[in-house]
């Protein structure tokens, strides 16, 4: 059979013709001045492709970008390995221990060194200067595949056992590997074909390690702020702390502890810690005799609902008596909501709740007052009295969750002291390897999926879709205002990824090819193959993943 020798490529609906075998690359310089960044990868149909890749079939091509979600992600995993190869060449491979990516902090990647040398500003400042030296060479970014036992047995010999014992788990037969000169790593995810690319980066000291500081999706030409929350930072550090004493700091860990047949005793202890926090927390507020109000925060899927009632059940233990208020009762009457930019309903602004009236059932609360308290129906878009009376005595305490809790704005009549704020969020630690680390909205959007899809029906492409609406809504009321609570409670567990597996994946599997959601859905299902199962049976029914798998204790 005669190879083609033209290609028909199909862009914003014109149609264009290539040679056979023309790479991405040059198509993609074709469409760079309609962009304002570097165009990044292709997206041929659903299928994300490397630049270096060639046209081999009629298609349709969309151009990404770093600010594009894939575009952004692709530029830090790039971004990383340059660091990680002018760090080697820097500092010596050989006197090199360990150099790890713990988490993200602020447009930014905290990174931890271990080895004989001096991490201080001067070693940074000729990391990042070889770092420039290598993106101004444009040196190619290249792939390979290799058999899964030669990537092992590569990077045991490397020196990153994390690597060997991670691909050690793989079931395909092959994984795919990146050089760049010389130097070779493995990467979850796509990269840009050379060091040209990535230019826009900074080195800075922070705590006992380093941040890369990089551009964030709005505008990927330039740094993003970098403000990190010290109080996140610090609740992050420890949790990695308490994963490694648990021997599960990365996936690899992780699985080797669930092939050992390890998984209850790991799950048992992870549950523990948390418990034993939430009872701190508890103590902490019985020993502030002052406070009458607990005001809890936090982004989606965080597990609000399942922490109020294990708070509330240790406040009792410590002589509290602990009453439910749901800040959802006190939205404005649909037909005085505000509306967004698009005419639609703003829901989640300040503006949708009636902060006035709050405020006054509160204080009126305090001064020891009996108020009838509102119920909002949601069918009908308005708030109802129904016969819900409640008074404060001595050791009554409210436990209020809602999206605005930090906010001083909402509750501002009420006095500070009377106040003790939380904020939870799952800060995941868990990482795919040193090099390789987990968003911690990816584990939130997974608990989300599944919850959707068992309470709301909802499909995974329709979770998918407003998650990044639901992710600006965190940005705009949540995350300002972390810094402010009184306390952070991390409500990521080290085994949630890998017993959520089995719950979504086949969710995952139900998003249509040729959906707009069908990248992130394939991304999520490549990112769950790392995992090996643990099924729910000895997961507790006072378990905060209950609220989202099912089988709790608690209504929620």
């Amino acid at each position: 059979m005669e190879e083609k020798r033209t290609i028909k490529v199909t862009v914003d609906g014109k149609e264009y013709t290539y040679p056979y075998g023309t790479t991405y690359r040059t198509v993609a310089a074709d469409f760079q001045d309609r962009f304002p960044c570097d165009i990044l990868l292709v997206n041929r149909e659903g299928k994300l492709c490397e630049l270096h890749k060639v046209l081999d079939r009629d298609c349709s091509l969309k151009m990404v970008t770093a600010q594009d979600k894939p575009g952004i992600q692709t530029y830090e995993r790039s971004a990383v390995f340059l660091m990680l190869k002018a760090f080697y060449d820097v500092a010596g491979r050989e006197n090199v221990e360990r150099l790890s990516v713990e988490f993200s902090l602020s447009s930014a990647l905290f990174i931890l060194a271990q080895g004989r040398f001096s991490l201080d500003k001067a070693l940074l400042e000729r990391v990042e200067k070889r770092m420039r030296e290598l993106s101004a060479q444009a040196l190619p970014i290249e792939k390979r595949s290799l058999s899964t036992d030669d990537a092992v047995e590569l990077f045991r010999q490397a020196g990153m056992d994390d690597k060997a014992r991670l691909l050690s788990f793989r079931v395909n037969s092959h994984v795919n590997v990146y050089s760049l000169d010389g130097f070779v790593d493995y990467f979850y995810g796509y990269m840009v074909p050379d060091t040209g690319y990535v230019r826009c980066f900074a080195l800075e000291p922070f705590e006992n390690g380093f941040v890369l500081r990089l551009p964030a999706q709005k505008d990927p030409n330039q740094l993003g702020d970098f403000r990190p929350s010290r109080k996140v930072f610090q609740e992050l550090y420890e949790s990695n702390l308490r994963a490694e004493g648990l021997n599960a700091s990365n996936v690899g860990e992780l699985n080797t502890t669930v092939s050992q047949g390890n998984a209850t005793p790991l799950i048992l202890a992870y549950e523990a810690l948390m418990e034993k926090k939430i009872g701190d927390i508890a103590a902490e507020i019985a020993a502030r005799k002052e406070v009458r109000f607990v005001m809890i925060a936090g982004p989606s899927s965080s597990g609000k609902t399942t922490f109020s009632h294990r708070l509330s059940t240790q406040m009792r233990a410590c002589g509290l008596r602990p009453h439910a208020i749901a800040t959802d009762n006190y939205f404005k009457n649909r037909a005085d909501t505000p509306r967004d930019e698009d005419g639609q309903y703003d829901f989640e602004g300040l503006g949708a709740m009636d902060v006035e009236q709050f405020n006054k059932d509160m204080v009126r609360l305090l001064n020891g007052e009996t108020v009838e308290l509102p119920t909002y129906n949601f069918k009908k878009g308005v708030r109802e009295y129904n016969g819900t009376f409640l008074s404060l005595g001595e050791g009554d305490v409210l436990v209020i969750e809602g999206i605005h809790c930090l906010n001083d704005q909402f509750a501002h009549s009420l006095p500070k002291e009377s106040k003790y704020k939380i904020y939870i969020s799952c800060l995941s630690t868990l990482n795919v390897d040193d090099h390789n680390r987990i968003p911690t909205t990816d584990a939130r959007l997974l608990r989300r999926i599944e919850r959707d899809a068992r309470t709301r029906g909802h499909s995974a492409q329709a979770t998918i879709r407003m998650w990044p609406s639901v992710r600006r809504g965190e940005e705009n009321n949540i995350f300002p205002f972390q810094d402010s609570a009184d306390v952070i409670f991390n409500s990521a567990l080290i085994y949630e990824t890998a017993l959520l597996k089995p719950y979504v994946q086949p969710l995952l599997f139900g998003v249509p090819r040729d959906s707009e959601e069908y990248v992130e859905a394939k991304r999520l299902l490549k990112f769950l193959n790392y995992f090996l199962p643990i099924p729910a049976d000895n997961v507790p029914k006072t378990s905060l993943m209950r609220e989202f798998i099912g089988g709790g204790c608690y209504h929620v």
